[in-house]
């Protein structure tokens, strides 16, 4: 599925119609490039959650966590500075995997033979002010 987001006010939109496509799914892989939007989309995705904390990257943490309204747990993941997939082992990559809680994941080709299996992939491809979103 593509979604085509004209401006950055529809994104909330683009956000809901990502969430309804997850199916369900806990782990799901936003790629683009650098400045496509990826974390302002996981802001955007974490509002629509109905997060009660402050949504920011996690680049120099490597992950953050969120609580929702209802007490849920979400796990924000910025793989981009580790230098190797030993990196997100020694720091308990799995156990976060393992919890059942939504993890989103940015970078997360840093960490290919780590990921679970049927992950859920956004890609974003942007240009100048717009962006798609390609959802699988």
């Amino acid at each position: 599925m593509q979604i085509f987001c004209e401006h950055i006010d529809q994104l909330s939109t683009v956000a809901s119609d990502i969430v309804l496509q997850a199916k369900g799914r806990k782990h799901w892989i936003f790629e683009g490039e650098m400045g496509a939007g990826k974390t302002t989309t996981i802001k955007a995705i974490c509002k629509i959650l109905n997060v009660i904390d402050h949504v920011s990257s996690p680049t120099f943490s490597i992950v953050n966590e969120y609580k929702t309204i209802d007490e849920s747990t979400i796990y924000h993941f910025d793989f981009y500075r580790l230098k190797g997939e030993q990196e997100a082992l020694d720091f308990g990559i799995e156990e976060y995997f393992d919890s059942e809680n939504l993890c989103l994941m940015e970078w997360a080709e840093k960490i290919p033979h780590l990921l679970p299996d049927h992950c859920y992939r956004i890609i974003i491809q942007s240009d100048q002010q717009s962006r798609t979103f390609i959802l699988n």
